[in-house]
């Protein structure tokens, strides 16, 4: 482990991190690399779900303005059900739909939300009907999508008067500490303040919410978080034992927090609501 003044080499946060894709083809396969290195991987989609953070009452709160009381809710590309736990309890008498294509995710899910019905999906081919759906959401997702073909599906789903929410939490590099921690993970997906996702004109924004919150967590579930990024799943065991290394020395050594602490992590959260045009 380097000592306090020594300092390991720490990488920047560049594209290369973020998630690219040439086309379709190339985009599942790294969903499926995805989902065969969490399910390998000794924490799994059980500490995904743990340690990757949840959505402040706010978000909801806007989205149940727009729509409150659907009959049909999906929750697209859900995960492990971060978002999806959160629409159970404000949306109890809708039918609530949680699509993912990762086998590992809708197993977890399916445990953390069993008021969801799991179905396999992408954001581009749902499978569901036609105009079948008042609220569809996307949360930490639509970097993952083709826009465009993602756009159309959820017109194409979408009841009259439907609304689609894309919603992303977002490390606020604006806090030095954490701008650093940022490069140490790799954190690929770090979002510019102020951005609007890319969307198809047949959807029609028609409200936002940006917020700034904290989720606590300790030095262990940081080291942890790290390990559900796909930067770290893609990497050879020397390269995950140096990024780990270099957390345990930042968050311990050098900025001084222990083992037992809870500490305060900064995020932005930005959601946009969308109407069909």
């Amino acid at each position: 482990m380097p000592g306090v003044n020594e300092h390991p080499p720490i990488p920047p946060t560049s594209a290369r991190d973020a998630p690219t894709f040439r086309d379709a083809a190339d985009r599942h396969r790294a969903g499926a690399t995805f989902d065969n290195d969490l399910q390998e991987s000794a924490d799994g989609a059980t500490g995904y779900h743990r340690v990757r953070p949840g959505y402040p009452p706010t978000v909801i709160e806007a989205l149940t303005r727009l729509a409150p009381h659907p009959q049909v809710v999906a929750d697209i590309g859900a995960g492990t059900g971060k978002l999806t736990a959160s629409l159970a309890d404000v949306y109890r008498d809708a039918t609530l739909l949680a699509l993912d294509p990762s086998t590992a995710m809708r197993q977890a899910l399916m445990h953390n939300v069993p008021a969801a019905e799991c179905l396999e999906g992408t954001a581009e081919r749902t499978g569901l009907e036609p105009n079948s759906v008042d609220v569809a959401t996307c949360a930490q997702t639509w970097h993952w999508v083709d826009p465009t073909a993602a756009s159309k599906e959820l017109t194409r789903v979408l009841r009259a008067d439907g609304v689609a929410m894309l919603v992303w939490n977002t490390l606020d590099v604006s806090v030095p500490w954490v701008h650093r921690l940022s490069r140490i993970m790799h954190a690929g997906d770090v979002l510019r303040p102020g951005f609007y996702p890319e969307v198809d004109p047949e959807l029609e924004l028609v409200d936002e919410v940006r917020l700034a919150w904290e989720q606590t967590l300790t030095i262990e579930d940081i080291v942890l978080l790290a390990r559900t990024r796909s930067y770290w799943l893609r990497s050879k065991p020397a390269t995950r034992a140096k990024v780990e290394a270099n957390l345990h020395w930042y968050l311990h050594e050098h900025l001084g927090h222990t083992y037992e602490e809870g500490i305060a992590l900064p995020y932005r959260c930005d959601a946009f609501y969308f109407r069909a045009a």
